[in-house]
């Protein structure tokens, strides 16, 4: 009888081995690639981002891979990639914000006419457009969870009633970075520059990569961060899982909310002045969406990682800087942009093929 039991084990080892064999090899190689694709879709925009490195860095050289030049890319990506960070939350649950740019700016506005029309400390002005930000954000999720408004046209709306009120409450007036240094200095506090060993860094960009790693962990390591992922991936099969879409949703929009009001702190920072006419209001949408998509975040929720629009943030960047300092003309940079963000969406449209 031991005999008996003992070559039975023995058949189904052999067995397990070459079923485990079978699989692993018929994948084969282009097989194991989609899957890296898949797992790791940030894959991609990194080998985008090194690939136009080392042609900026052949055609240019040295001095493209100057720490001031590298330096100044993370310095004029700071704003687009706090906002991209927030988008792309948004589009992990498969929604789409056009209102963050335009929020951006009145949280800015907010922070200057708080402290220079009321004489509020600009320590407390700050967290006052914070909290504006995180309250358009919460009307934003409640009108997208509880009233089940398509996010594209609630944000739309959004979008024009932001502009329209950061003009009328502003007056239209722009706060000079001369009056905000001398009476207010803490509105710039993210534009306080620090070298190292040559490169130029601001307390903006140092809140930048600090915000991307901390969402990346969160979205990878918690059960919010999941929750988000399982709403953007199939919302009724999350529900039937025990995960509160209207919770999260509206979690994930006031955060994007708060985030705004860091870029529009930024902003301030960046450049010095307080500005309802900031052109970040109309192109900042368009800016954190193009950096969201080349970074491969699927448009269809669930599918993503913050890393990869961080990545399409610098893509960005390293084409504008690159060809500036080549002499090209800027048409270049949007060609291409354009042309990165049709191969990633086709790239996504294809892992998603194959993966089904």
């Amino acid at each position: 009888m031991a005999e008996a039991d003992r070559y039975e084990d023995v058949v189904r080892t052999r067995s397990d081995e070459k079923f485990a064999e079978f699989e692993d090899t018929g994948k084969g190689l282009w097989g194991r690639f989609h899957e890296l694709l898949h797992t790791t879709p940030a894959i991609v925009p990194l080998i985008v981002l090194l690939a136009a490195c080392v042609v900026f860095g052949l055609v240019l050289g040295s001095k493209f891979f100057s720490p001031f030049a590298l330096t100044l890319i993370l310095q004029q990506v700071q704003i687009v990639g706090v906002l991209a960070a927030a988008q792309a939350l948004i589009i992990l649950t498969a929604g789409i914000d056009l209102s963050v740019g335009a929020v951006a700016v009145l949280c800015s506005v907010i922070m200057g006419q708080v402290t220079f029309r009321y004489g509020v400390p600009a320590v407390l002005a700050v967290p006052i457009g914070l909290a504006f930000g995180t309250a358009i954000g919460a009307i934003n999720g409640w009108l997208v969870s509880k009233v089940k408004l398509p996010p594209f046209i609630v944000t739309l709306g959004m979008w024009q009633i932001v502009l329209a009120v950061n003009y009328l409450y502003s007056a239209n007036e722009t706060i000079r970075a001369q009056d905000i240094e001398a009476q207010a200095p803490f509105l710039q506090f993210l534009g306080t520059k620090f070298n190292v060993g040559g490169a130029v860094f601001t307390l903006g960009v140092v809140l930048m990569l600090l915000l991307v790693l901390v969402l990346a962990y969160v979205l990878r390591s918690t059960a919010w961060g999941r929750h988000v992922y399982a709403v953007g991936d199939d919302p009724e099969a999350a529900q039937l899982a025990g995960v509160d879409r209207h919770k999260t949703i509206m979690s994930v929009y006031m955060l994007v909310g708060f985030i705004c009001g860091l870029a529009g702190w930024v902003m301030i920072g960046r450049f010095g002045s307080v500005s309802p006419s900031a052109t970040t209001g109309v192109i900042g949408n368009i800016q954190a969406i193009t950096a969201v998509v080349i970074g491969g975040i699927s448009l269809f929720g669930g599918r993503g990682s913050i890393l990869g629009a961080f990545f399409g943030a610098l893509i960005v960047g390293v084409f504008e800087l690159g060809l500036r300092m080549a002499g090209a003309d800027p048409q270049w940079t949007y060609l291409l942009i354009g042309v990165l963000i049709i191969a990633a969406v086709t790239v996504d449209q294809w892992i998603r093929k194959v993966t089904a």
